[in-house]
């Protein structure tokens, strides 16, 4: 069993589009979508959930007025600002309060106490391709990192029940915590970049977080004929650094429309009239990518 992340430096590029095209083409898989601030994988599968469960991701502190004595001492412990006083208690702001417990520690009346919140919700669902695991994130709720632990851990746990050959990711963009805890582990990233500026600056942030972990990357460039001299910066970069090409998708009408659909792009019969390139490419950047797991 081999665990692929495709992830990018940053967000449009393409990366959820491209894994849905590989999860039509993989065969015996799980999927596992941990953009969980913003997922959004399933829109390309049409999933049958069959299991949610919420997910805990912090406690926060409330406060019984019929014990409070409205010391204030809890006030002013706060450094989160998150505690304020009335004439008869004091009382929690939620959207404030980081959970740390401190207020509850110092109360001299035990009237604060810590409670588990529900920060968001993962789903276990049936797609066409194969079972997927995803998650929801409140809004403004932390600890995403601890979501996509979860996500992935039951991926894993779906992927050994099944004997499945691969767990495809699609991961977040960027390099902050849920890319981290997405990351770390995989026998292979994909960084999916695109020919501007950002694409290969955002390129080499990512590429230096997965030797961090010391994650073997591959790039795809999407996009690549919208300026095909930064495309060819792009693979001088890569050539430089080592990193192996896994291929280039041109830009291609035919994905708008299939994204419109609400299919991957491989799925979609084109036109008689118009090639369907982007699909035949995605196709070659994921035997080039298998042929690398299979190495």
């Amino acid at each position: 069993m081999k665990e692929f992340l495709v992830i990018s430096g940053k967000g449009g590029t393409g990366k959820t589009s491209i894994t849905a095209g590989f999860a039509a083409l993989a065969g015996d898989i799980v999927l596992a979508d941990c953009d969980v601030d913003a997922a959004n994988l399933h829109m390309l599968l049409e999933p049958v959930t069959y299991h949610t469960e919420e997910f805990i991701g912090s406690r926060k502190a409330t406060i019984d007025p019929t014990h409070c004595s409205n010391c204030r001492l809890c006030q002013e412990s706060c450094r989160f600002n998150a505690i304020t006083s009335t004439e008869i208690a004091c009382t929690v702001n939620p959207l404030s309060c980081e959970g740390c417990g401190v207020c509850s520690f110092v109360c001299p009346k035990g009237a604060i106490t810590m409670h588990d919140h529900v920060s968001g919700h993962w789903f276990l669902s049936d797609t066409r391709y194969g079972p997927l695991v995803h998650a929801r994130l409140g809004i403004a709720e932390e600890n995403s990192g601890k979501l996509v632990a979860k996500v992935r851990e039951q991926a894993q746990r779906i992927a050994q029940e099944k004997d499945v050959e691969y767990i495809l990711v699609d991961g977040p963009p960027g390099t902050g915590c849920p890319v981290i805890s997405s990351i770390s582990g995989v026998d292979l990233a994909l960084i999916v970049t695109e020919p501007t500026i950002a694409g290969l600056h955002d390129l080499e942030r990512v590429r230096q977080l997965a030797g961090h972990f010391d994650v073997p990357v591959m790039v795809c460039i999407n996009k690549y004929d919208l300026d095909e001299a930064y495309t060819r910066k792009i693979e001088l970069y890569c050539q430089k650094q080592q990193i192996e090409l896994a291929g280039r998708i041109p830009f291609d009408r035919n994905v708008v429309s299939a994204l419109v659909r609400g299919i991957p792009a491989v799925a979609y019969a084109a036109p008689s009239t118009s090639e369907n390139s982007a699909a035949k490419a995605i196709g070659d950047v994921w035997q080039a990518v298998r042929n690398r797991l299979l190495a």
